[in-house]
């Protein structure tokens, strides 16, 4: 019985110990999702989603975190109206068909007490594919103006276009994409 006693005691103090993830809210104005690419041979190609909302899940003391972010396809902003529009259509983002793109994040990596990687699915144009995003930095403060705790990061992975019904033009159009997210998100 004393023992019994003792295990319960411990199993308490370690719940009353247990810390619970921060929950983040994206700032829409600083949260763009990049993609890039080879145009021919010729050049490397730079565009942006202008509209990406989300959460994240952070708890550095357990080194655990999650995301879930929603991407606006048609919020495409290549620099060209004309390739906005081209993008958009059913060779490429089918936008009229898939309007958003997600990243759920699940498995939250740390080097140290610092995030390094997500793993997670993304889902682009009705295709589901596993993809590890590099976080290549990352930070946590309070945020100055809306003195509130806030985060910042910024992350990247290589995906293949084809791998998401998007084959039209490879190999000369290129076939690897880097996508780069970068995020600043406000605890709620």
């Amino acid at each position: 019985m004393k023992h019994a006693l003792t295990a319960l005691a411990l199993c308490l103090s370690t719940v009353s110990l247990a810390h619970a993830a921060d929950t983040y809210v994206t700032d829409p104005n600083h949260t763009f999702a990049r993609f890039s690419y080879s145009h021919l041979g010729y050049s490397t190609q730079l565009s942006r989603f202008d509209k990406v909302s989300g959460t994240i899940t952070l708890d550095t003391a357990a080194h655990t975190g999650a995301a879930d972010i929603t991407i606006d396809t048609r919020s495409v902003s290549t620099g060209s109206d004309h390739f906005n529009e081209h993008i958009q259509e059913a060779d490429f983002l089918d936008t009229e068909r898939f309007p958003t793109a997600t990243f759920k994040g699940t498995s939250m990596k740390f080097k140290g007490d610092v995030p390094s990687e997500i793993d997670g699915m993304l889902t682009l144009k009705g295709v589901t594919r596993p993809v590890a995003l590099t976080i290549t930095s990352f930070k946590c403060m309070p945020h100055p103006m809306l003195h509130k705790d806030a985060c910042g990061a910024d992350a990247t992975t290589q995906v293949k276009r084809s791998d998401f019904n998007m084959s039209k033009y490879v190999p000369f159009v290129g076939d690897d994409v880097t996508i780069t997210v970068s995020v600043e998100a406000v605890k709620q």
